[in-house]
């Protein structure tokens, strides 16, 4: 199998590295053989007779071992665990066959001939190189522990959950007649305030099959001007009388009127401020700082690149572009 198609089986199949050794695979079908070796730590681990041994055969095209192994050892590391049993070895061999039939089909028909599969083409490559720039940067669970405790100290604030709070509202068509349902609303229990909800809310969800104290729900929202617990079914007036109720059952004292329409706003559920302990947050930022040291190496990668072999961007050329709907689509 060509390098290309390496190439295209492992970034089709978004793989992880691993290496598979020849161990057992005399007197055994392909799939045995692939799906039944032991793991490597490389495919460098294999001799050239190793290597060069022929796992199946594609028509006229063969996939070797080696072949094989490269095309663990190109997968993002973040995907290693997914091939660490024999069963699922088995599978990525029968995936790459699948895909050579495939390639050998298109190149038949002259697909490969086309000049979207020869952009493809360069994706593909393209995304084979930055592997390998990634190559080397460490997994989650490599990153050193008092790298992480630091990060942790220096963004805390980040490890801060602001209080959350939940609203149901009726929504009326204007302010008197938001006043006119303000007392009854304030008494009412919660499967009153529901039934009022369905009965003269003019929001379309209102009409839900929930059950009742569960009519009119609008979500949880942060608090005024923090941006992490927005929510785009409450507006900012909303919010703000949200937060200015003091108790959970509780109905603002007056209408809130937002965006041609007035609200009756009422508090069901409340969630304290929290800050997040470090055991709590060290998986997330693990993962955040390995994926900034892979992102490091490509960009750096990049910026070689740029050095040498220097861009020039015809900007009057590009604001000549215009991107043109189709007729249909125009709304």
């Amino acid at each position: 199998m060509g390098r290309s198609r390496i190439i295209l089986a492992t970034l089709l199949l978004g793989l992880a590295p691993l290496a598979v050794a020849s161990a057992g695979c005399n007197g055994k079908s392909h799939g045995q053989a692939a799906g039944d070796a032991a793991v490597r730590p490389s495919g460098g681990s294999l001799t050239p007779e190793e290597a060069a041994q022929v796992l199946v055969k594609v028509g006229t095209k063969t996939i070797t071992l080696g072949e094989y192994a490269a095309t663990l050892e190109q997968m993002d590391q973040f995907d290693r665990l997914r091939y660490q049993s024999p069963e699922r070895r088995k599978e990525l061999l029968q995936e790459m066959i699948q895909i050579e039939l495939l390639a050998e089909e298109a190149a038949a028909k002259g697909y490969d001939k086309d000049p979207a599969a020869d952009r493809d083409r360069r994706a593909i490559v393209r995304e084979a190189f930055l592997a390998r720039a990634r190559k080397g940067s460490p997994s989650p669970n490599e990153v050193p522990e008092a790298e992480v405790r630091t990060y942790y100290e220096a963004h805390r604030a980040d490890y801060r959950d602001p209080e959350r709070r939940r609203a149901s509202v009726i929504v009326l068509r204007d302010e008197a007649s938001a006043r006119a349902l303000l007392d009854g609303a304030r008494k009412a229990s919660a499967a009153e305030w529901g039934e009022l909800v369905r009965k003269k809310s003019l929001d379309p969800s209102a009409k839900n099959n929930v059950p009742v104290d569960l009519a009119g729900d609008v979500g949880m929202v942060s608090p005024p001007g923090d941006p992490r617990g927005e929510n785009p079914r409450i507006p900012a007036e909303v919010r703000a009388a949200l937060f200015a109720i003091g108790n959970v059952g509780d109905v603002h004292a007056k209408p809130v009127v937002s965006g041609g329409k007035a609200y009756l706003v009422r508090l069901t559920q409340k969630a304290d401020a929290r800050e997040r302990s470090f055991a709590e947050a060290e998986r997330t930022i693990r993962i955040k700082l390995a994926q900034d040291k892979m992102q490091a190496k490509e960009s750096e990668l990049l910026a070689s690149l740029r050095a040498q072999y220097p861009v020039q961007i015809d900007e009057a050329a590009l604001a000549a572009v215009k991107v043109e709907l189709d007729a249909g689509k125009r709304n």
